[in-house]
C-alpha cells in the first residue's frame, strides 16, 4: 500500500505528465492496480456465486462443443455480475473515502485514496456497464444459442461467425429504433447528426438505459420495502406469542409419518396413486421438519429479542427513508442545488456530504445498501420476474443470462436512484450525470413524490395486515371455520381465547 502511495504522489506532482496524457492515462499509474485488486475479487466472488447456482448437467455433457460454449458464456456472466457488484459499491465506496480523508488528512497510507481514482472507477463502471448490456450478454446468449450457419463447417468458430452476425443485426436495429426516436422528438438534430454516432446516439442510448432502470427501481424498490418484512420473518424464530413452533412441527411430523406409510405400503388402494408427486411432498415435508427443529432449538434471547430487534430495525430503515425523500421534495422546491447534476471533480476530503458528519455518512451507506436489496427482493417478488429467481444447482445458463442482465441494469441505475431521491448528496461522477433526463425539474419532483407515495402505502399496508394477521394467529382464530366471519366474535370471548394463549 506504501508503494500505491508513493506512485500516486509522484503522479500528482508531475504537471507535465498530467498535462501530457489524458484524463485516464493520467490515473494509470496508482488506479490500475487497485481497480485490478478490487476487480478481481468481486470477480472471484460472483464465479463462487453462480457455481453454486448453476446447473451442472449443462457443463458436464457429452457434447464437448456445447460444454466449450457454455463455459464462455458463464465467464461472460460472471464478468456482468462482477461489474454489477462493482457498480453497487460505487457510492457507498465514495461515500466513505470522502470521511476516511476528512479523518486522516495528512496520511501518508491514504495518499493512493483521491478524487482521481475515484473518477477512474466511475468511468470504468460505466464503461463496462454498457458494454455488457449492449454487447457481452447478447453475445452470451445468441452464443449458447446458435448451431452455425447451414452448410458450414460444425465447431465453436461457426457459432461465432453467426453469433456475431445476429450481434451485428441487432446493433442496427437498436440504432435504427433510437435514430427514429431521436428523429421524432428533435428532427433537425437527427438529421444533421445522421453520422454522428459516438456523440449523439450512444448517450442518447445511454439514457434511455438509465430511466429504464430508474423507472424499474421505482416499482421494485416500493414493494421490496413491504416483502423485506415478510422475508425476515420468515429467517428468523418469532416469539411464543407469534407462533406455536412445537405445534407446527408436531403437525408436519404427523404429516411425514403419513406420507412414509404411503410410499411403504404395498396394497392394491395406493397403486393407482403417483407414487413421484407423493415422493416430493414426503420431501418437502421432512425438509420443512428438520427446519422447525432447528428453530425449535434457538435461545430464548433468539426467539424473544432477534425478532422485534430486527422488525424494529427494518421499520426504523424504511421510514428514514421516506423521511429523507419528503425532506428533499421540499429542497426540491427552494433550492436549485438539491437537482441531481454531474461533476467532473469529486474534491474528496473537503467537507462532508451529510449535515450529521460520518455519522450521517454512515447511515447514508446503510439506506443506500438497503434500498438495493429491497429492489432485489421486490424484483423477483413481483409475478412478472418469478421465473427468474435462481435456484441452487438447478438453474439454466438462460436464466443466469437473464439474472445476470436484470442485476446490472438495477445496480447501474442505483447511483443516479440515490442521487435523485436525494439520499446522498454526492454528486454523480462522469458519464453518469450526463444523462438528459437528470435536468427536468417535473420528472425529478415527480419521481420523488411517487416514491414516496408508494413506499408509504406499501408501509402502511403491511403493517397494518402484519398486526392483524399476527393477532389473528395468537388468538387461534385462524383455525376458525371460512364459513364464520370473524367480525361476529363477541369480544369477551376474543379476549378471554387471547388471554389462555398467553397464559
Amino acid at each position: 500500500m506504501g508503494f500505491f502511495a508513493l506512485r500516486c504522489k509522484q503522479d500528482i506532482s508531475s504537471p507535465l505528465q498530467h498535462s501530457a496524457c489524458s484524463e485516464m492515462t493520467d490515473l494509470l499509474p496508482c488506479s490500475i492496480p487497485i481497480c485490478v485488486l478490487l476487480f478481481s475479487c468481486l470477480y472471484i466472488l460472483s464465479h463462487l456465486i453462480l457455481t453454486h447456482f448453476k446447473k451442472n448437467a449443462e457443463f458436464v455433457t457429452d457434447d464437448i462443443e456445447d460444454a466449450i460454449v457454455n463455459r464462455i458464456a458463464l465467464w461472460l456472466c460472471t464478468f456482468t455480475l462482477s461489474v454489477a457488484v462493482c457498480a453497487v459499491l460505487l457510492l457507498p465506496i465514495s461515500i466513505l473515502s470522502n470521511e476516511v480523508l476528512l479523518t486522516f488528512p495528512h496520511s501518508y497510507y491514504m495518499q493512493w485514496l483521491n478524487g482521481s481514482l475515484i473518477r477512474g472507477l466511475w468511468n470504468l463502471v460505466f464503461l463496462f456497464s454498457n458494454l455488457s448490456l449492449v454487447f457481452l450478454m447478447p453475445f452470451a446468449y445468441f452464443f449458447t444459442e446458435s448451431e452455425g450457419f447451414a452448410g458450414s463447417k460444425k465447431g465453436v468458430m461457426a457459432r461465432v461467425y453467426e453469433t456475431a452476425v445476429m450481434l451485428l443485426l441487432l446493433s442496427l436495429l437498436i440504432l435504427g429504433i433510437v435514430w427514429v426516436a431521436s428523429a421524432l422528438l428533435h428532427h433537425n438534430t437527427a438529421r444533421e447528426s445522421l453520422y454522428d454516432l459516438w456523440e449523439y446516439y450512444l448517450p442518447h442510448l445511454y439514457s434511455g438505459i438509465s430511466l429504464f432502470g430508474v423507472l424499474l427501481l421505482l416499482l421494485c424498490t416500493p414493494f421490496g420495502l413491504s416483502r423485506m418484512f415478510s422475508v425476515t420473518g420468515s429467517l428468523l424464530v418469532k416469539p411464543r406469542l407469534l407462533e406455536n413452533v412445537e405445534e407446527t412441527m408436531n403437525c408436519a411430523a404427523f404429516e411425514e409419518a403419513s406420507l412414509s406409510r404411503k410410499l411403504n405400503s404395498n396394497t392394491s388402494c395406493w397403486i393407482s396413486v403417483n407414487v413421484d408427486a407423493i415422493n416430493k411432498q414426503f420431501l418437502s415435508v421432512r425438509a420443512k421438519r428438520i427446519a422447525l427443529e432447528l428453530r425449535k432449538r434457538a435461545s430464548p434471547w433468539q426467539r424473544n429479542l432477534g425478532y422485534p430487534l430486527a422488525m424494529l430495525l427494518l421499520l426504523a430503515l424504511t421510514a428514514v427513508c421516506v423521511l429523507m425523500v419528503c425532506f428533499h421534495v421540499l429542497e426540491l422546491l427552494f433550492d436549485e442545488s438539491a437537482m441531481p447534476r454531474g461533476m467532473e471533480d469529486p474534491h474528496l476530503g473537503l467537507a462532508s456530504f451529510s449535515m450529521l458528519g460520518s455519522l450521517g455518512a454512515a447511515v447514508q451507506v446503510v439506506i443506500i445498501l438497503y434500498l438495493m436489496v429491497s429492489s432485489v427482493v421486490g424484483f423477483y417478488s413481483s409475478p412478472l420476474f418469478t421465473g427468474l429467481l435462481p435456484r441452487a444447482q438447478d438453474t439454466t445458463l438462460t436464466q443466469i443470462i437473464g439474472n445476470c442482465v436484470s442485476l446490472l441494469i438495477l445496480s447501474s441505475a442505483l447511483p443516479v436512484f440515490s442521487r435523485t431521491l436525494g439520499i446522498t448528496r454526492f454528486d454523480l461522477l462522469g458519464d453518469f450525470g450526463r444523462y438528459n433526463w437528470l435536468g427536468n425539474f417535473h420528472i425529478v419532483f415527480l419521481y420523488n413524490m411517487m416514491f414516496a407515495g408508494l413506499a408509504s402505502a406499501c408501509l402502511i399496508n403491511t403493517v397494518t395486515w402484519a398486526l392483524q394477521r399476527e393477532l389473528i394467529r395468537a388468538f387461534g382464530l385462524h383455525r376458525l371455520p371460512l364459513t364464520v366471519s370473524r367480525s361476529t366474535i363477541p369480544l369477551k370471548l376474543l379476549l378471554a381465547n387471547g388471554l389462555s394463549k398467553i397464559q
